[in-house]
């Protein structure tokens, strides 16, 4: 199939090319870069040849032959699926630009189709722009851990106020998940770790002919991208990474990482509410205690779910798995969260807060899940693991226990599966992240971001050898495409290398409508339609 067409629902499990493989699921926590680490230095891997055809619309597709396992470069493959858009001047070109959505699970063939035409037009007179699917992604031997009926019993049995004894099923149901992963994608598993998709990427910039990566990254494309840094920094020219990631507490000290996720996350939430409570009127939910009604509905739902359209079960974990996702838009989305939890109320089940996650979610989801439990390396106690469960969900008490004894679906949700994860991880990168000798790095953090804390991007900026931070002073997930400001900063990095001094805030976020929008307000992202209705394609506004 072409990029352009709707994607299956299921693709193959790998393209393989050599040796036959055998099932590579073992326990152990070796590392990609201690199995690299050999006297012996192995062959350089082959550059991928890419031979483009029309997908419509002005793009190109291809497909890239990269190794299975770097530690065997010369050995079995698999085809990772690539999309570019071409400059339109190619005299004025000055190179490419890949960009990398936010998960792990995105599409990047998805998200430069999809992002393509709001992208400001210096970027696209610039360059050629560029995205694929990493291993184990999309169209790139897309993994699959539950099937679509055992992921919806697991998010239907879920509760928005899971009861005290709510951490032995949880534990157990992280177990049959990775039990279905290995059952329906062992021989992939080992192999979707992020040195090895960093590996990808600099075999693509040769492919494309470049001497050097010219790269956006956001969320998860941030940490990417610091890998990338840390593996090949000679050959940075320009990383704008845009809701960054502290990668020392994410790969190494997990349980570190997640606190600070789970107060994010309820953080955003709690101002919501406060919002509400000033703004009774524009919110339209709360009747005057937002609060304690938000509380209520969650108990509500759970003991008499909402039927949806499709004959499915909506509850209080609905709820709460829709608010993790659409509260990323910032304050331009409050009015009509407002609304959304007013007809939840009414049990209206037009409410966009009411869509249960569904197989296009279960797509993203489960790389989401594997992904992170082959970088991560957490510890295998699990008396710690309910310490640090029970501590979150307390911590974090609005949105926290749905998501600590939720089944493996986001990242809240890892620790129980990846405490037992039995895998090996040669693929996970564990090195210095200092990136000495790169050119300037470009690191972004949102002050309320309740996905990616904004205090990961200060510490990733401190952790780089030569960064700069710019602040984006606002509600939301990422600055490109929600700040004028912080846009420009990334045009003029990008396309010129100015970089912004150290230290530079952006100040500009849209604010609260005055009733719910219809459509979303020019320069923003409506997350009622993005991830309400788009399950999790990944847009970034239009600021040009």
């Amino acid at each position: 199939m072409t990029p352009q067409q709707p994607a299956p629902r299921r693709f193959a499990r790998l393209r393989l090319v050599g040796a036959a493989l055998t099932a590579l699921v073992l326990a152990g926590t070796g590392t990609a870069t201690q199995a690299m680490a050999s006297p012996k230095t192995p062959p350089t891997p082959p550059v991928p040849t890419l031979t483009w055809t029309d997908c419509q619309g002005g793009f190109e597709c291809a497909n890239a032959d990269v190794p299975l396992d770097y530690r065997e470069p010369q050995g079995r493959t698999i085809t990772l699926a690539v999309v570019r858009k071409k400059a339109a001047d190619q005299t004025q070109r000055k190179g490419t630009l890949f960009m990398q959505p936010g998960g792990p699970g995105n599409s990047g063939v998805d998200f430069v189709r999809n992002n393509y035409d709001d992208l400001p037009a210096a970027l696209r007179d610039s360059f050629d722009v560029f995205g694929y699917d990493v291993r184990g992604v999309g169209r790139s031997s897309a993994l699959t851990c539950f099937d679509d009926a055992r992921y919806t019993k697991a998010v239907t049995d879920a509760k928005g106020v899971p009861g005290p004894d709510a951490f032995g099923p949880a534990l157990r149901e992280a177990a049959e998940f990775n039990q279905a992963c290995v059952d329906n994608a062992g021989a992939l598993l080992p192999y979707v770790g992020t040195e090895y998709v960093a590996r990808d990427i600099d075999l693509l910039r040769q492919a494309l002919g470049e001497e050097q990566l010219t790269y956006y990254g956001r969320s998860f494309g941030s940490y990417i991208g610091t890998v990338y840094a840390a593996l090949f920094p000679k050959r940075v020219r320009a990383l704008a990474l845009d809701g960054a990631y502290d990668p020392v507490h994410y790969a190494n000290r997990p349980y570190a990482y997640d606190r600070p996720q789970y107060l994010a996350l309820d953080g955003a939430m709690s101002r919501f509410l406060d919002w509400c409570a000033a703004d009774p009127a524009t919110c339209g939910f709360g009747d005057g205690d937002p609060r304690a009604a938000f509380e209520q509905l969650k108990s509500d739902l759970d003991a008499n779910p909402v039927t949806t359209a499709s004959g499915g079960k909506a509850n209080g974990y609905t709820l709460v798995y829709r608010l993790m996702f659409n509260i990323n838009e910032g304050k331009v989305i409050w009015p009509s969260l407002g609304a959304a939890l007013r007809k939840a109320q009414l049990r209206d089940n037009t409410s966009f807060l009411l869509r249960p996650p569904s197989p296009a979610s279960f797509d993203f989801l489960g790389p989401n899940v594997v992904v992170e439990c082959v970088d991560r390396e957490y510890p295998r106690s699990l008396h710690q693991l309910k310490r640090n469960v029970t501590a979150n969900a307390k911590a974090a008490p609005l949105l926290g226990p749905a998501m600590a004894y939720g089944p493996p679906t986001y990242d809240h949700q890892h620790a129980t599966a990846c405490v037992q994860w039995p895998g090996e991880r040669v693929s996970r990168y564990d090195g210095s992240y200092r990136a000495k000798g790169s050119s300037p790095i470009l690191v972004m953090g949102t002050t309320g971001d309740p996905d990616t804390p904004y205090q990961d991007a200060v510490a990733l900026s401190r952790r780089l050898d030569n960064a700069s931070l710019l602040t984006f002073d606002a509600e939301g997930h990422t600055a490109f495409g929600r700040s004028a400001c912080a846009t420009d900063a990334v045009i003029g990095y990008l396309v010129d290398l100015k970089v912004p001094a150290s230290g530079t805030t952006c100040a500009d976020e849209t604010q609260p409508p005055s009733s719910t929008p219809k459509t979303a307000p020019p320069g923003t992202t409506l997350g009622e339609l993005r991830n309400g209705v788009n399950e999790r394609v990944e847009r970034i506004g239009s600021v040009d």
